[in-house]
């Protein structure tokens, strides 16, 4: 079952026309969490990360859509499909209503909640191969846009189609000055020592729910320091680790890029204290 608009309707329903601007025009945002035993892991910071996202996009933003409402309608829709008492990937989608060309002839929304069945409750560390490469043909833009969840994601895609091609897990994203930005599916963190760097928003990376926990976590430990600032390709082959973060996944080891292999003891040591801080919402 699908939540569109409230109503509760079967995945196979024909809920979206021919003039859906999230279709013709990627005019859409959406948030993907992890649902486990009822409890929707750091569901605050999803939906305000939503609410500013909406603003940007002169959205208008439904008098019904509080913290509270959007709460019941995912907890509803995950109940819908049995998964009240097990762990579910959750995908809230809101998309401005049909009418316009690129001038839209509505500002108001309408959204979809749905919901799949997940095998952990929790957060694990991956253990086997993992290996990235670089995409260089097409460059992620270093502006507030890119920072936003929208459905625009066709570069996402195709790397996703040359990771397929070229036999590997992931690719590291790229923008026009050649910085490494996130991967194909999250936000990117690189370990030298005890010192953990990641990509500023600036540079054009996705604002990730799980890379704002771990600067919490990372910031508030003994014995880590912790950087925002821009990473070149070059340093990624003197990393002692790297690890991509994001709410589904939690933290993914990489283990290896090019000729160089990684170890994943600092991973393991952010994952511990990251469920920690999902268990306690």
């Amino acid at each position: 079952m699908v939540n569109f608009n409230g109503a509760l309707l079967t995945k196979d329903s024909n809920i979206l026309t021919h003039s859906n601007r999230g279709l013709k025009f990627g005019d859409a945002l959406f948030e993907t969490v992890r649902c486990v035993n009822g409890t929707i892991f750091f569901w605050e910071d999803h939906y305000f990360r939503l609410m500013s996202s909406m603003r940007i996009l002169r959205m208008e933003i439904p008098m019904e859509f509080t913290l509270e409402f959007l709460e019941g309608e995912i907890k509803r829709t995950v109940e819908k499909n049995g998964l009240e008492d097990s762990p579910a990937r959750v995908r809230l989608t809101v998309f401005r209503n049909d009418g316009g060309l690129y001038e839209p002839e509505t500002h108001e929304i309408s959204y979809l909640i749905e919901a799949s069945p997940m095998e952990s409750p929790f957060y694990l560390i991956n253990e086997g191969p993992y290996e990235v490469e670089l995409f260089k043909d097409y460059y992620v833009n270093k502006d507030m846009l890119s920072n936003l969840k929208t459905t625009n994601k066709i570069l996402n895609v195709v790397a996703s189609v040359f990771a397929q091609e070229n036999g590997y897990n992931n690719c590291l994203l790229i923008n026009g000055d050649k910085q490494v930005v996130e991967a194909i599916n999250g936000n990117l963190f690189l370990v030298v020592g005890n010192t953990i760097k990641t990509p500023p928003l600036a540079d054009g990376c996705l604002d990730g729910i799980i890379r704002k926990k771990l600067n919490e976590i990372i910031t508030a430990t003994e014995g880590m320091d912790f950087i925002e600032d821009s990473i070149s390709p070059f340093e990624l082959q003197k990393a002692d680790e790297l690890f991509l973060t994001n709410s589904i996944q939690g933290i993914v080891s990489i283990g290896k890029y090019r000729k160089k292999e990684y170890g994943n003891a600092t991973a393991k040591s952010l994952l511990g204290k990251l469920n920690a801080k999902a268990r306690l919402g």
